[in-house]
């Protein structure tokens, strides 16, 4: 799971790196495309994941100390949160399709600031950075749903929860992702 995990640092590292280049590049244009997103909804997101890591944790305790339907029910939770997390994406995805903001020939910009093609470079960023974030928490979600059920079956307990455990290590780093994500997207540039 180690070097799972350093593999995607590395992957997710070349977008931020990407993201950051572009950005010095074309400072107002990403920041006027920042301005279009929707900062209560990234900001429900984000104590969405905060609330579900906590789940997560609480699940981990649980299958530490045998106890069963805590197991299920912390994992029902962090399934639910992330669930509303994906919701949430698409509601924001929705909206920018309606404005005409997804990367390509339909593209439209009519803001004052910002230049067309570099704002389009942001929303380029925003939908491949975003876009593989919800890719990981709907991978966490198929596997958390086989999880959920061995723990109904009582399969987990304090001598058997390294599933549970490196589970819980995958869902912490998706988790952190969005807190990279939250401020650089959302946040920087804002006033």
């Amino acid at each position: 799971m180690w070097a799972f995990l350093v593999q995607e640092i590395l992957f997710f590292g070349g977008l931020f790196t990407g993201y950051t280049v572009y950005r010095s590049y074309y400072p107002d244009s990403f920041i006027a495309g920042s301005h279009h997103l929707d900062i209560f909804w990234g900001g429900l997101n984000t104590v969405v994941l905060i609330g579900s890591s906590l789940t997560m944790a609480m699940a981990v305790w649980a299958a530490q100390n045998s106890k069963k339907s805590q197991l299920v029910l912390f994992l029902i939770l962090t399934l639910v949160l992330g669930s509303i997390f994906l919701g949430v994406k698409v509601i924001e995805y929705t909206d920018k399709f309606t404005h005409h903001l997804i990367p390509g020939w339909d593209f439209a910009w009519a803001e004052p600031h910002g230049h067309p093609k570099h704002v389009q470079i942001f929303y380029s960023f925003y939908f491949a950075m975003t876009g593989m974030h919800a890719l990981h928490m709907i991978i966490g979600a198929g596997i958390i749903i086989p999880l959920i059920i061995m723990a109904m079956r009582g399969k987990f307990h304090k001598d058997y929860y390294a599933p549970i455990e490196v589970f819980g290590l995958y869902w912490h780093f998706v988790d952190i992702v969005w807190i990279f994500l939250f401020p650089l997207l959302y946040l920087i540039g804002r006033h």
